[in-house]
């Protein structure tokens, strides 16, 4: 029906309509309306601006930069032409044209945050991490409860090594979204560095509670029960863990541990565990070398010779079965180990890390030496 109508009005509707459709994420209709939508009013800036999103959908970032261009010519006012050809510079690594794109634009649009956003963003990409941190406050400035925004100040100042600012900021963010799973590792690990273990208990249960099915977080949560000296608490929770996890070695492997330092007679049923454990893997790949040797000899034996004509075919079949049988094996080349007499390997990497060392007081260092060795004795402590 709009085909008929006056120029501007067909314009104007193919312009909507292109837009839905680029909403949708139906590129070939929105580029389909945007042709008709410029085609029907060329001096149309949001025709432009449309025909410009659909070309950069494609990836064809400089055709669309043309078309952003010609919007702003037409309509210099044209915030959404300046701001997709900033957004195209980016893409084409353009930083400094990028940039200046922004700048203009933050002129017209003093509080826009999608604006404040990129000018950090662009002098993050510039590494300048000081005026990415300075545009960044403007932003929290405007929306002071963006849990990601402050995330990202606690990164900047996290790489600059200022983990006091970054600590205030990473937990702002957790208190305006508690969910997410990095800022709440970053707080766990802040307070594992700092030597308070207690208080990251609460963080690394609660991404235990995210990721249930993440054995990482409990085993952390473990940990810091134990480094705290809560023994008692960090066996109930890799006990907890092994039920969960049964066949996760390295929870085995503390339990191993904890029962050997603390006297249990439990450490014999966890110790059988781990080598039943280790066993099964070492038969899994070592089916997994076998079926790989086997692929592999298949491939360079080529067809096999069968017997001569007054051979059966039932001999064949059965030296064919054989040879099969014989490449499902082991390596035969290879020595055969027993497990069976192996102790199980209790050795194992703490998830937080190797613990800080205490410092170490100072011992009274022996003398091997006489003090008095380079003194001389005068004529009157002489014997007569």
């Amino acid at each position: 029906m709009f085909e008929k109508k006056d120029s501007r009005v067909k314009s104007a509707a193919a312009t909507n309509l292109s837009f839905l459709y680029y909403l949708e994420n139906e590129f070939a209709q929105a580029s389909s309306y945007a042709d008709l939508a410029v085609n029907s009013d060329r001096y149309n800036p949001s025709a432009l601006t449309n025909k410009g999103n659909t070309v950069f959908a494609n990836g064809d970032y400089e055709k669309a930069a043309e078309f952003y261009k010609e919007a702003l010519r037409n309509d210099s006012s044209c915030t959404e032409a300046l701001y997709n050809i900033g957004l195209t510079y980016k893409k084409l690594n353009r930083l400094d044209e990028a940039l200046d794109c922004f700048l203009k634009l933050h002129a017209i649009l003093r509080n826009s945050a999608h604006v404040l956003y990129q000018i950090a963003n662009i002098y993050e990409l510039m590494e300048d991490p000081g005026q990415a941190v300075e545009w960044l406050m403007q932003l929290i400035s405007v929306v002071p409860t963006d849990s990601r925004v402050l995330s990202k100040l606690g990164g900047l100042y996290d790489s600059e090594g200022d983990k006091s600012q970054a600590f205030q900021y990473y937990y702002e963010s957790y208190r305006y979204f508690p969910s997410s799973i990095d800022v709440i590792e970053w707080l766990g690990a802040y307070y594992v560095d700092t030597q308070f273990c207690e208080k990251a208990i609460q963080y690394f249960e609660r991404a235990s509670l995210i990721q249930p099915t993440q054995v990482k977080w409990q085993l952390m949560v473990a940990s810091c029960f134990r480094r705290s000296g809560n023994y008692q608490k960090a066996l109930d929770t890799y006990k907890d863990i092994h039920r969960k996890f049964p066949e996760n070695a390295e929870c085995l492997r503390f339990l191993v541990r904890l029962c050997t330092d603390i006297g249990l007679k439990e450490v014999q049923e966890y110790a059988a565990k781990l080598k039943r454990l280790e066993k099964m893997k070492e038969i899994r790949e070592q089916r997994v070398r076998s079926g790989r040797d086997g692929s592999r000899r298949d491939g360079s034996a080529g067809s096999g010779e069968c017997p001569t004509p007054g051979d059966s075919g039932q001999n064949c079949s059965k030296s064919e079965r054989l040879r099969a049988q014989l490449r499902a094996l082991p390596g035969t080349d290879a020595p055969y180990e027993s497990s069976c007499s192996r102790e199980p390997d209790a050795s194992y990497v703490d998830p937080l890390g190797p613990q800080a060392e205490r410092p170490k007081t100072a011992a009274k260092k022996r003398l091997d030496e006489d003090d008095f060795a380079d003194e001389e004795l005068g004529d009157d402590l002489l014997p007569e």
